[in-house]
């Protein structure tokens, strides 16, 4: 019903960038509503002409074309997603339902078609202030609709733009709160915050919020790389103390095996043929052992020992 066209919003490193506040596809049409109106004040011409043959003139054809106005005001249609607030003599009389319906001329007026679908509508905080003074871009979109036309009529001027500029203070207000580091880890929680603020603001309009989804957060060029580099430094400083982590528990183990090898020398002779075959069994030549290693292979005097 309200159609919207694409904005231009410039972002913090001054390149512009294109929202498409809104994709028109699919959308449900009215042509229904102005057939049925064309259709209305074309019977009604012809009937008040034919009445009016006999006295043919230029007042006839008048005659016939007011008619014809008088019908179109008076037999109105509204499709099934759209309610229709009547006035009478400038105060509000109903709110009319799907269908056809009667108003009396120069008496009753129709003052708004209210479509009482799920909207969705695109909004920008642009530059807003984190709470550590970071400028950023957030994108959001905001799912709404329409619980009671009387009140979005008559309580607010142009519900749409009330609700939208009430989700970009809303927005700002949650993200002057927060810290550049929280944003991205706390994005639900402030889609839920935000539900909660516009709800309790927007019921006064008739109307409900039914979430806020924040689509994208923008944040300077220059800070990018300053971010880049803290969380490297992050990752390698956690990567080093894994590191000395793992250091310190091998340490700890090689302790213990010296330990083992001091009390028992079987132990330290087993651990010594152990190292000789590792270091022959792939090779293809000759293996020089130390003669204090030989004794090991000394399998007589292990046992007598």
């Amino acid at each position: 019903m309200f159609k919207k066209k694409k904005e231009e919003y410039p972002s913090v490193d001054g390149v512009r960038r294109v929202a498409a506040t809104e994709l028109e596809v699919n959308n449900a049409s009215r042509d229904g509503v102005y057939a049925f109106s064309i259709a209305v004040f074309l019977l009604s011409f012809v009937v008040a002409f034919a009445l009016t043959w006999a006295w043919f003139s230029p007042v006839t054809v008048a005659i016939s074309l007011a008619v014809a106005f008088l019908c179109v005001s008076s037999v109105r249609m509204v499709p099934q997603w759209e309610r229709a607030v009547v006035l009478r003599f400038g105060r509000f009389n109903r709110v009319k339902e799907p269908g056809v319906f009667f108003c009396i001329p120069f008496v009753e007026s129709v003052a708004i078609h209210i479509d009482h679908r799920v909207m969705t509508s695109s909004f920008s905080a642009e530059a807003a202030l984190t709470a550590d003074l970071v400028p950023i871009d957030v994108d959001a979109v905001l799912f709404w609709m329409v619980w009671d036309a009387k009140k979005a009529c008559l309580e607010v001027e142009n519900y749409p733009k009330a609700v939208l500029w009430s989700a970009q203070t809303a927005m700002r207000d949650a993200i002057g709160q927060l810290n550049l580091a929280d944003i991205s880890v706390r994005r639900k929680q402030i889609d839920h915050e935000l539900e909660a603020a516009l709800s309790e603001k927007c019921e006064a309009w008739g109307v409900t919020v039914l979430s806020v989804e924040i689509r994208d957060i923008m944040i300077p060029r220059e800070l990018q790389d300053a971010l880049s580099k803290e969380a490297q430094a992050e990752r390698e400083k956690n990567a080093r103390v894994i590191l000395a982590e793992i250091e310190k528990d091998i340490s700890e183990m090689y302790v213990e095996a010296a330990e083992t090898y001091e009390k028992s020398d079987k132990a330290m002779q087993l651990r010594a043929m152990n190292l000789a075959y590792e270091g022959a069994k792939d090779g293809k030549g000759i293996l020089l052992v130390p003669s204090a290693l030989s004794e090991g292979f000394d399998v007589g005097k292990l046992f007598r020992q």
